[in-house]
């Protein structure tokens, strides 16, 4: 389907839903620097527990790369929400961790409890996804209004409403794929293979998540309402020039 033209001071890439949809996700997901900071300090920390069960080296370890990353943004005056975001999970983790080994537990039994907030983390999230699906206002939609401004917008258009439920099942995939694997191995105390799952069907199928969505957006072919993009196409010009 050939795309409409651009409407008069909208870009000419924003014409269609999937266009839309994705300029605005690549805000929201923070792009390739967004995912290794978020990734790195996770898969470091994961590594060195594992390897080492030295919870102390390997807190510090993870932590000092994403204040790393925090500090390079706070320079470039960027967000640092993608850093901070894997500052939390770490900490997390750590006090599931630091409780099990502080009591009369084994490094096992630490390395196990380790795993517990990701594997509650990815069984909530992936509720939360399928309810919003399920209720027809996925989830994807208010990570795409939120970074417009208007979170609630894209719901007017019904093929926006499609898309984003087809983009919010996408993102739910690997959260349900991660339970299903994770959560025997954690039942059964296989630490060993809870590590390598951690690892493998973290950032890597996150990242496949996402090439499956780019490829979902790359065909443009739903025309979007003159209406629908100009609630979620972000203004960027400055405040002085939109008042004359």
């Amino acid at each position: 389907m050939t795309s409409s033209p651009a409407e008069p001071g909208r870009p000419a890439d924003l014409s269609t839903v999937e266009q839309v949809v994705r300029a605005q996700l690549a805000k929201a997901l923070g792009g390739r620097r967004g995912i290794l900071e978020g990734a790195v300090p996770t898969a470091l920390f994961t590594i060195l527990f594992l390897t080492t069960h030295d919870l102390r080296l390997s807190l510090v370890v993870s932590v000092a790369v994403a204040v790393l990353a925090v500090v390079m943004r706070l320079a470039q005056r960027s967000t640092v929400q993608f850093a901070l975001n894997a500052l939390f999970g770490i900490a997390i983790a750590a006090v599931f961790a630091a409780r099990a080994a502080g009591g009369d537990g084994t490094p096992e039994d630490a390395a196990r409890a380790f795993f517990t907030p990701g594997i509650l983390y990815n069984a909530a999230y992936a509720a939360v996804l399928v309810l919003t699906i399920a209720v027809r206002w996925p989830l994807v939609g208010f990570l795409v209004g939120s970074v417009a401004g208007d979170p609630t917008a894209w719901h007017r258009d019904r093929p926006l409403v499609r898309l984003c439920s087809t983009l919010t099942w996408i993102l739910a995939a690997p959260c349900i794929l991660r339970v299903a694997v994770q959560g025997p191995l954690w039942l059964d105390h296989q630490v060993g293979l809870l590590g390598a799952s951690k690892i493998a069907m973290g950032w890597p199928l996150q990242v496949a998540a996402f090439a499956a969505m780019g490829w979902v957006l790359s065909r443009n072919s739903t025309p979007a309402d003159a209406g629908t993009l100009d609630a979620l196409t972000v203004d960027e010009t400055p405040g002085e020039e939109r008042a004359r």
